[in-house]
């Protein structure tokens, strides 16, 4: 088979299968992000880099998985990389919301926003940047994406004891990373004293 040949059937086989869930990455997306367009330009960023490495993807496994983990981190390369940029003076103070086109009605944040607006978003990225993968993707999935744990078996492929396993550690993992950095306090008897 050519080259030619094989990308062409790469191809359809991406816009077939791949394209159609795309829109699913959409909430997700916004959910990182914050902002519908930040949201919009991480799916492209996202299908662009799924198109290139579709090759890699093992037909019959989880798409939609495989899709997520793409868009994870992307989002998480993109944040790191604007962190090591210089902050723009112009604007540098404002909220996305005061920046919007539509100022009358400025979205309301969520009771998630508001409780990771008390994390510093490099602290807690921070956090779960630095769980290895199986922690990272089943952390993800289930807080920041809400998927039950069957559909996050499903999608990594292990019994739902695992993932349970998984949320269990990683989210202990974080709170004792965001702990070291000083954001939070110890609760009520898990000290010593």
């Amino acid at each position: 088979m050519s080259q030619a040949e094989h990308s062409s059937e790469d191809r359809a086989r991406f816009e077939r299968d791949v394209i159609p869930q795309l829109g699913q990455l959409y909430p997700a997306a916004l959910r990182m992000t914050r902002n519908p367009t930040d949201a919009e330009d991480l799916v492209q960023e996202t299908s662009v880099k799924a198109f290139a490495a579709f090759g890699q993807f093992t037909p019959g496994t989880n798409l939609r998985a495989w899709l997520n983990r793409i868009l994870t981190t992307t989002f998480i390369n993109v944040y790191r990389k604007r962190r090591r940029e210089p902050q723009q003076a112009l604007g540098g103070d404002l909220q996305e919301w005061q920046m919007s086109a539509d100022r009358l009605t400025p979205p309301v944040p969520s009771a998630e926003a508001e409780a990771l607006d008390r994390t510093t978003d490099s602290d807690l990225l921070r956090a779960l940047r630095e769980l290895p993968g199986e922690f990272r993707t089943a952390v993800y999935l289930a807080d920041i994406e809400g998927y039950p744990y069957r559909e996050i078996a499903e999608m990594m492929g292990t019994p739902v004891g695992t993932v349970m396993s998984r949320l269990h550690r990683g989210r202990k993992k974080i709170r004792e990373q965001l702990m070291a950095s000083g954001f939070g306090t110890p609760q009520a008897g898990s000290s010593g004293a």
